[in-house]
């Protein structure tokens, strides 16, 4: 660093003396002319245009002077191999950011060459590259590492000038470093693991998507018409694959149309779930309550549907209609419903003997993950709801969601207290009595609880 004391500007004496100099001399000149030209008929007028052209000359001399004595210096250059004016932005602009970015190009020799050539003039480092062929063109699919000063549409503008059609980007992290046959492979390794996983793993791998389960048979136990064709459909936007456990699963991602290897590659995960058929992991994790009573929280699903009928009729008419905000007689209904792998997730407490006395779901809202808990009347007021939301809000929190939401009524003291002791920030929404209560997953105790890992499994 230079030191203000370095950066004043230094005093010439000797440039002063000199000007003076000059200018004794040039009004000696000035007054020997003014003598010489005086005596003539237009002395005076010669004299009065020669001052006025002296005084434009000073006023210009003087202005040029101050112009260039105080202005800024140019920044200098940085020092790079090729002096390149691209490599200079690169070297200071102040640091780096990933981008994802998604590009058609004809499918021509040179036309994927163009394109790097002109990322590499705008300093940018392709990390990695996956090619997607298309009936007519190529699309190209980018990890850039790109200078902080870059706007995005400088980028945008370079690749259209390079041939680059249906430019899409957006940020991207350092999770998206890991190469796609890596990524898949662990995604399938997921989905073996456990049937749930498949909506998880289909969202992680086409990125920022809804993807929602059709069931064939509703709530009520009537058809719904919903069927896709084993080979599945794709449309553009949308995708329908044959759910192995019945009805479809739809993908639809409107802001970037599917290409036909992600619509591959997500027909193999659906395949793998189907030939694997139902599975989950059987881990368990005992807690003490403060009375000192032990029970175990562990994965549910429609094997438990009749523990689960059996804990509906030891609750109370106001229990089920807090939690299912509808007629009691159809609460029975939505349980096959709930416990299915491809809605979401079902954390069950035991008791000590093996009797279920609460339920707490993440259920998959497209977009979107919704909580929800019911506890037992004899079991409530014991702490059981805030470990089952805590351990429901991990798993979010591990399958990448950003936030969760609860809907309840606005009595349901309970489960307010319970979102609120998450220490995570909240968003309160009231209409008619209905309260939802959104909880943004950042950084904090919640998060940082482990779900029920594959290890413990029961042998």
């Amino acid at each position: 660093m230079t030191s203000a004391k370095n950066t004043r500007r230094p005093h010439h004496w000797r440039r002063d003396v000199i000007e003076l100099a000059a200018l004794f001399t040039a009004v000696a000149v000035a007054d020997a002319i003014a003598n010489l030209i005086g005596h003539q008929p237009d002395g005076p007028y010669l004299l009065i245009a020669s001052a006025v052209a002296l005084t434009a000359t000073a006023g210009f001399h003087t202005w040029w002077a101050r112009r260039h004595s105080h202005a800024p210096p140019p920044p200098p250059e940085p020092a790079v191999p090729d002096g390149s004016p691209a490599t200079a932005t690169a070297a200071g602009g102040g640091g780096t950011v990933l981008w994802r970015m998604r590009t058609t190009v004809q499918d021509a020799p040179g036309s994927l060459a163009a394109l790097c050539t002109e990322l590499a003039g705008l300093g940018i480092d392709i990390l990695t590259l996956q090619t997607h062929p298309l009936a007519r063109g190529t699309v190209d699919e980018f990890l850039l590492r790109v200078p902080a000063s870059l706007p995005a549409q400088e980028l945008g503008r370079a690749v259209a000038a390079a041939g680059g059609t249906s430019t899409w980007t957006e940020r991207a992290d350092t999770h998206d470093l890991v190469d796609a046959p890596t990524r898949v492979l662990g995604l399938a390794t997921r989905t073996a693991l456990d049937g749930a996983e498949l909506p998880l793993a289909l969202r992680q791998l086409l990125g920022r998507c809804s993807i929602r389960s059709l069931p064939a048979v509703s709530v009520t136990g009537r058809p719904t018409g919903e069927s896709a064709p084993v080979e599945g459909v794709l449309e553009e936007t949308v995708m329908r694959l044959r759910d192995p456990s019945g009805g479809v699963l739809t993908v639809e991602r409107p802001h970037l149309p599917f290409t036909p290897t992600e619509f591959a590659r997500a027909r193999a995960l659906v395949e793998l779930d189907a030939r694997l058929g139902p599975r989950m992991p059987r881990g368990r994790q005992v807690l003490t309550l403060p009375e000192g009573e032990e029970i175990t929280v562990g994965r549910a699903d429609r094997a438990d549907l009749d523990a689960a009928v059996a804990m509906h009729g030891r609750c109370s008419e106001q229990t089920l209609r807090l939690r299912y905000h509808g007629p009691v007689r159809d609460a029975d209904r939505y349980l096959d419903h709930l416990l299915g792998p491809r809605f979401g997730r079902t954390l069950a407490a035991r008791t000590a003997s093996g009797r279920l006395v609460a339920l707490g779901h993440l259920l998959w809202d497209g977009d979107e993950t919704e909580v929800a808990l019911l506890v037992e009347d004899a079991w409530q007021r014991r702490g059981i709801g805030s470990e089952l939301l805590a351990r429901l809000v991990a798993m979010a929190a591990e399958a990448g969601c950003e936030s969760v939401y609860a809907v309840t009524q606005a009595s349901n003291t309970g489960m307010v207290a319970a979102m609120r002791a998450l220490s995570l920030p909240l968003d309160y929404q009231v209409e008619e009595g209905t309260v939802v209560i959104t909880a943004r997953l950042s950084p904090g105790p919640a998060r940082s609880l482990p779900p029920l890992p594959y290890e413990q499994a029961e042998r």
